[in-house]
């Protein structure tokens, strides 16, 4: 199989807008520094539907969308050595080289060399090693997941411990690892501190998670959906509100609750407006706001920059700053030795052709994370 071509099921997006479509595609062997890998287990995550809905500026169709995905190497491209057939993988949308200045500086875990045509849907070299009746099929991410095989670069690979659910460890590929590095690694939360954690889905609920494993003494989650406050609490809230609930703005809610602001807050919806008022609920003098969620193309923040002179501090993070090849079998780790939850945010299971029924429970907010098998 190594040096032919796959066939195998995928679940492409022909055009924005439209369910996905489970097709036959045929998928090319890997070329030098690429890995391809069958893929067992993937979760479906907000950032697939936000281009699947034509509003990402870097979303192209046809594509293979998918990047929470978990599988075993099915072969090697030439000078690949680090890893080979049988390895137990997870897919990294963010690579690591260890040898552009972004790798080499512990400052950033933002690998830059193979973006450019990573954003253009195509391996390193240019061109994809996805057909569908005659057609290239673009990827996405560097990852494409929603397909039974997939090609990626050797850099976009993390091999962990074969003994790990896939359909579990699959969510390390992006939400779990985000949020709960926002708390450890960005925003580094302090014991005894007082965190607000602004949208409670997978990666709000990952960030609570990280903010207790650090020791923080008041989590307060914040929703508008009070659906989400009994999980929220499971993983470590103290407290949940519901911004509607309250004539003030929820920055004036949380600073009278706090004593004058939270030491640290995260925005995990990708609204802009949610992002200044995480800003504004810090406390003047060291309060810190991550931004975590991602917001739509074109739009802009705006505070006082007041806020700012007064010792606040904004700062944003990418699949939570972890160096991703390095990080994600030390994360998995993690999981097996149960320090950090995986399993509770699986709340839906599906086959892989019902997918489109994983982004209609996400729109609903009916899950936080379904996972398909393939």
């Amino acid at each position: 199989m190594a040096s032919e071509v796959i066939k195998c099921k995928a679940a492409v997006a022909w055009e924005a807008r439209k369910p996905l479509s489970i097709e036959e595609i045929e998928v090319a062997p890997p070329k030098a520094h690429e890995v391809r890998i069958k893929i067992i287990a993937t979760a479906v995550c907000h950032t697939d539907a936000y281009t699947l809905s034509g509003a990402d500026p870097e979303g192209s169709f046809p594509v293979i969308l998918g990047h929470e995905g978990a599988g075993i190497v099915e072969s090697v491209g030439e000078g690949v050595t680090k890893l080979k057939a049988g390895d137990t993988v997870i897919p990294l949308y963010i690579p690591q080289c260890g040898e552009c200045k972004f790798c080499l500086n512990p400052k950033t875990n933002l690998c830059q060399k193979i973006r450019v045509t990573q954003g253009k849907g195509l391996m390193p070299d240019g061109t994809s090693r996805f057909t569908c009746k005659g057609k290239t099929i673009l990827h996405y991410m560097g990852t494409s997941t929603f397909s039974e095989y997939t090609v990626v670069a050797d850099i976009s690979v993390a091999k962990i411990d074969p003994l790990a659910p896939l359909d579990k460890v699959c969510l390390l590929g992006c939400g779990i690892s985000t949020g709960y590095g926002a708390a450890v690694n960005t925003a580094k939360v302090e014991p005894g501190s007082t965190c607000a954690v602004f949208g409670l889905g997978g990666v709000g609920l990952a960030v609570i998670m990280g903010c207790k494993v650090a020791g923080a003494s008041r989590i307060i989650g914040v929703d508008i959906n009070k659906d989400k406050f009994t999980r929220a609490k499971e993983f470590g809230a103290s407290e949940c509100i519901n911004p509607q609930d309250f004539s003030k703005s929820i920055q004036e809610v949380l600073v009278e609750m706090t004593d004058g602001g939270v030491d640290y807050s995260f925005e995990c919806i990708g609204n802009v407006k949610v992002m200044r008022a995480a800003l504004e609920a810090c406390h003047k003098g060291w309060g810190v706001s991550v931004v975590v969620g991602v917001a739509a193309s074109g739009e802009e923040v705006a505070t006082r920059p007041f806020q700012l002179v007064t010792g606040r501090t904004w700062k944003g993070t990418a699949f939570g700053g972890w160096k991703s090849v390095e990080s994600v079998p030390k994360l998995v780790s993690e999981y097996m030795s149960k320090k950090i939850k995986v399993d509770e945010f699986v709340t839906h299971n599906l086959p892989f052709d019902q997918i489109n029924k994983a982004f209609e429970l996400m729109h609903a907010g009916k899950s936080i994370r379904t996972v398909v098998k393939l």
